[in-house]
């Protein structure tokens, strides 16, 4: 039946797969109840369980496979299963044996896989971190870019060098392709690793020079993520993005918007100071003298624009037209915030235009068109009709629109709105009805000339036979009359007589309160009001009966003849009631209306204070507190604040100085001159020129290769030949590159009137990146802010001398860091500045690898759930603290042991300034602290991470637990089963390892052993669970083998358990740390023993 099975998810062809699985199904017959049928039995699918286990077992013989072929279709069937959803994580060490495959298509493919699982699977990733090194340079662009990717998705600190060293090399790489994942990169360094920071902001500096369109986007994004309040870094970058913005993909469009929007309102003065002056850039107002307007006394100079703001304003205005509506919204949020209020309404039609698309995309514009449309009327009312409601519109965008159509209202067109708001009260739509009055009463609060229409509309709707709308209207008319009260007594005793009708608790509660405000006005109602309700008190929602009692109160100050005794009967009721707010009301009622000997003062004053003149509610539109946000962020969306949003800053009231962003032009002659020497001018000259003409051809046939292979990253042939092309002629086309890129500086004087995008493709792609990545590899002495002055100077004498130097980099491998310090490269890390001494000094116990090549660390195969405790909560004053070891890397160090410590607020007030001092520790022992922590609300919980080195010892780490207000002496004690990683490695590896630690490295004791604990499975669950212990496979079956290393030293821990006949068993611990061993043995003793 297996073959069968297998067979049916065979690559075969359907029809002979079919054929051949019917045949073998009528021969095939088993004494024994098959698959199929012990599936049934169960009430399950057999196949759902089965195939899928053999669809991965046969994809691992094919990955196992001699043959390119069956690799690269398992490959394709595993890519297939990560893109609709399914685990193929169980694969990983089948598909990382093939990263080192010579068939690029395999290689690529495998990488796609890595990319997805290195996070997942990072001990056996970083066990193919030396390919993932030799992947960075490897001929191929789409290889080299897919190594960094994966490189950097392994989340582990003990790698923080090797991927900085990637991304310094990665970003001066030929290809924009390869820069753009090197800028994609930073940002994940730098959420692993924030201490990284400087150094990561020089290779951002060095991106945003890139002129390539396929790498703003990406280093921008960066540029956000990492540094966003370094503005110096844009200034002599603006011009040029502002120019690449239109060629730019429309991720990296939206990205560069936002960050030029920031940017533009830090630089620039406000262009709404004198509306009625903006001025254009004419030839009178650019020559003006302005000596001759300050001559003039007092008079003001007239607004004028800064050429860059109009560049900004004028490059982003095509945009508008964009088929993306990410980049749509974000130009119009440029316009909204950056220009004059007169050119605003160049937004308002393209916004329109995205009304048409998915509901989605209609929800986040609809919504800031409601915020526009607050501030600015005119802008939308051309474009009323296309806010009208479809009955195909979801509930979310028709509340929209109505908030549009809301605020577009005037006197003009508030007859066409309020016939359409008529159709919309008998919708179905529950809610969008109910929506639809509030919107009447807006019209009717803001436009006084439709009040009593308005008014008339909504009474009317009160002999609707829907509640809610008769509630909804009861709510709003209440609003309504609070303004004009004496002249709607009629409404008053219309809306009394429908109390018996009404359930919405809200709405009864309105008409009860409007008949207690002005009672006196309906003299004869309110009494008989008070009677009926009176009767229902007790079965009144709590919200009815507070208004109850205020109509009481009301009526005994006013009519107390005829309501004396009702009130007493209501207050008595409402002494007694369920509800505390009820009792306390009726407590401080009866107090203030009732005088007696206890009353005090106020008594006097209570019909001052019941029937004191309550000023008219004011109808505002719920988008109005939304302008302090941005438009087209979460924050606006959500109307709060979201992690990681930029508030724009104000206006400048003096324009910064604009020379700033001027790109000065040094000559190549003089720099050469410094650079080069005298004796060597006249040679490198000729050289230079001599060779230029020859090689023109070349180097533009190999940036047409190099470009055509962008653009076509999918196919396969053209990959590998563009990548071999631009390779074979990197040596040949330095100088000629070199020469381009003087030429196209001498032009680019020119820069803010356009530039021709496919000269830039072939020349700026090219030349730039070549020159900037020889540039890299030589001495520091040459400054990265004047790229142009390093790059006409580099002759062949220097290629080779920077080809020897590069070469001891490529043999650098992680399995190297060992001997780290003593590369013989010292000019290559002085001048990348990539290893500060400190981290030097940190990376001199690195290793990654044990001592033995075959053996490495391990998931943990338990994680235990125990928690201990750090502060009880009657000693931490309602602070209480546990801490737990959830045996995982520590983030904070390789040699620190990871501790989650969760903190529980048992009091009812706010606990603020979480944080810890004065760390008592052992000489030699090391703390990271969590971030302190603002406030923790009552009944409130929080966890956090901390790193503890702890040495290879169980002393306790003691330090102070402060709070704003006390301090707590607390300590963390470990196990010794948490002081270690668990280890991976062969039975004839851990033989050999223990052959070596015997004698006094050895602790052996003897144990009884429960009968319940004497199955294989038992024991190595127990033991796991103890301690953070690697299995061994062993070939007996009463002897089991655990390993694992101490996380201070790395010293292995070698642990056997050999199970006796007598019910006892032998435990024996190997280990060099004798001190902690014994611990271990002692605390691994009981656990076979006990039941």
């Amino acid at each position: 039946m297996e073959q069968t099975l297998r067979k049916m998810v065979s690559p075969a062809s359907p029809v002979n797969t079919v054929l051949k699985v019917a045949e073998n199904l009528q021969i095939t017959f088993l004494a024994e109840p098959t698959v199929e049928e012990i599936g049934l039995n169960n009430g399950e699918n057999p196949l759902s369980s089965i195939l899928p286990v053999t669809g991965n077992e046969d994809l691992k013989q094919m990955l196992e496979s001699n043959k390119d072929s069956a690799k690269l279709e398992a490959m394709k069937r595993i890519v297939a299963m990560i893109s609709t959803g399914k685990n193929a994580s169980e694969l990983f060490p089948a598909v990382v044996k093939n990263v080192a495959s010579k068939n690029l298509e395999i290689k690529k493919l495998v990488y796609v896989y890595l990319v997805r699982y290195a996070e997942e699977q990072q001990d056996l990733a970083l066990l193919s971190i030396a390919t993932f090194q030799r992947g960075l340079k490897d001929p191929n662009q789409l290889i080299r870019a897919s190594a960094l990717r994966v490189l950097s998705s392994i989340r582990v600190p003990i790698i923080v060098p090797i991927m900085m060293l990637a991304i310094k090399e990665a970003s001066s790489d030929l290809s924009p392709y390869v820069r753009k994942t090197a800028a994609h990169a930073i940002q994940k360094l730098y959420s692993l690793d924030p201490d990284q920071k400087d150094m990561l902001i020089e290779v951002i500096e060095k991106l945003l020079k890139d002129k390539s369109t396929l790498v703003a986007g990406s280093v921008v994004m960066a540029f956000e993520e990492v540094c966003p309040d370094r503005i110096d870094l844009i200034h002599k970058n603006y011009r040029k993005l502002c120019n690449l913005l239109v060629d730019v993909e429309e991720w990296g469009q939206v990205v560069i918007i936002h960050m030029l929007t920031r940017y533009a309102r830090t630089q620039f003065v406000s262009p709404w100071q004198e509306e009625g002056e903006t001025e254009e850039m004419n030839a009178n107002t650019f020559y003006e003298s302005d000596e001759e307007k300050d001559a003039n006394g007092n008079e003001k100079r007239p607004y004028i624009m800064d050429p860059d703001h109009r560049l900004l304003l004028r490059n982003t205005k095509p945009l508008l037209q964009s088929r993306n509506a990410a980049v749509v919204m974000a130009v119009a949020q440029l316009y909204w915030h950056l220009a004059p209020k007169s050119e605003i309404s160049i937004v308002a039609k393209s916004l329109i235009r995205l009304l048409r698309s998915h509901r989605e995309v209609q929800y986040i514009v609809i919504q800031n068109i409601a915020t526009m449309s607050l501030q600015r009327k005119g802008l939308f009312e051309p474009y009323l009709k296309s806010f009208y409601v479809r009955s195909t519109d979801p509930t979310m965008i028709k509340t929209l629109k109505l908030e549009i159509m809301t605020n577009l209202a005037n006197e003009a067109n508030i007859s066409t709105l309020l016939r359409e708001f008529q159709t919309y009260v008998k919708s179905q739509d529950k809610h969008f009805a109910a929506a639809t009055i509030q919107a009447i009463g807006r019209c009717a609060t803001n436009i006084s000339a439709v009040a009593d229409t308005c008014l008339n509309g909504l009474v009317y709707l009160l002999s609707n036979r829907d509640e809610v709308v008769v509630a909804e209207s009861v709510v709003v008319i209440k609003k309504l009359l609070q303004t004009q009260p004496s002249h709607h007594s009629d409404i008053i005793k219309h809306m009394a007589k429908l109390l018996d009708k009404i359930t919405v608790p809200m709405a009864r509660a309105s008409i009860l309160w409007l008949i207690g405000e002005y009672c006196e006005r309906v003299p004869k109602i309110a009494p008989d009001v008070l009677r009926k309700t009176a009767k229902s008190f007790t079965n009144e929602n709590d919200l009815v009966k507070l208004q109850i009692l205020n109509l009481a109160a009301k009526l005994y100050l006013t009519n107390s003849k005829q309501t004396k005794l009702l009130t007493q009967y209501i207050l008595n009721l409402g002494k007694y009631d369920q509800n505390y707010d009820i009792r306390d009301r009726t407590r401080f009622v009866k107090q203030l209306i009732v005088p007696n000997e206890k009353s005090g003062a106020l008594s006097k004053y209570a019909k001052r204070i019941f029937l004191a003149q309550k000023p008219a509610p004011v109808l505002e539109s719920p988008f109005k507190d939304r302008e302090r946000f941005q438009l087209g962020t979460l924050s606006h969306t959500l109307n709060a604040k979201a992690s990681g949003y930029l508030e724009l800053s104000d206006w400048p009231e003096n324009a910064p100085d604009p020379s700033v962003r001027n790109v000065e032009l040094v000559e190549p002659v003089k720099v050469k001159a410094v650079t080069s020497g005298k004796a060597n001018k006249e040679t490198s000259a000729d050289k230079f020129y001599s060779d230029s003409e020859e090689e023109e051809n070349q180097s533009a046939g190999s940036s047409e290769n190099d470009s055509e292979s962008e653009e076509s990253d999918d196919e396969k042939q053209s990959s590998s030949e563009d990548s071999d092309s631009g390779s074979s002629s990197e040596s040949e086309s330095e100088d000629e590159s070199s020469l381009k890129k003087h030429k196209h500086n001498s032009d680019s004087e020119n820069e803010n009137k356009g530039h021709d995008p496919k000269s830039e493709k072939s020349n700026t792609s090219s030349s730039d990146d070549s020159s900037e990545y020889m540039s890299s590899s030589e001495s520091g002495e040459e400054s990265e802010s004047e790229p142009v002055s390093s790059k006409p100077v580099i002759n062949i004498k220097k290629n080779k001398a920077r080809q020897t130097e590069v070469a001891p980099i490529k043999e650098i491998s992680l399995l190297d860091l060992d001997d780290f310090n003593v590369v013989s490269t010292p000019a290559v890390f002085s001048n990348s500045s990539i290893l500060s001494p400190s981290l030097l000094s940190d990376l001199q116990g690195l290793s990654l690898t044990s001592p033995s090549p075959v053996i490495s660390v391990c998931t943990p195969s338990f994680v235990p759930s125990k928690t201990y405790e750090l502060l009880h909560r009657m000693s931490g004053k309602g602070l209480a603290a546990q801490y737990h070891f959830p045996r995982q890397p520590c983030i904070f160090g390789a040699q620190m042991v990871s501790v989650q410590v969760t903190f529980n607020n048992t009091t009812d007030k706010r606990i603020e300034d979480i944080h810890i001092e004065e760390k008592k520790m052992s000489a030699g022992m090391k703390m990271h602290v969590f971030n302190p922590i603002d406030y923790l609300e009552p009944e409130g919980s929080i966890t956090v991470s901390m790193g503890i080195d702890f040495c290879d010892s169980t002393q306790t780490a003691s330090f102070q637990l402060c709070t704003k207000e006390y301090q707590f002496s607390v300590g963390i004690q470990p196990p010794p089963g948490e002081l270690i990683l668990p280890v991976s490695m062969s039975e004839a590896d851990f033989k050999k390892e223990q052959a070596k630690l015997t004698g006094m490295n050895e602790n052996t004791t003897t144990v009884v052993v429960n009968p319940e604990n004497s199955t294989p499975q038992t024991v190595v669950q127990r033991f796991v669970a103890a301690a953070n212990l690697g299995v061994v496979a062993s070939g007996q079956n009463n002897i089991y083998r655990f390993a694992a290393k101490t996380v201070h030293s790395g010293s292995l821990m070698l642990v056997t358990v050999e199970l006796k006949e007598s019910s006892t068993a032998q435990l024996i611990i190997n280990t060099e740390k004798t001190v902690i061993g014994s611990i271990l043995l002692r605390e691994l003793k009981p656990v076979l023993s006990q039941g």
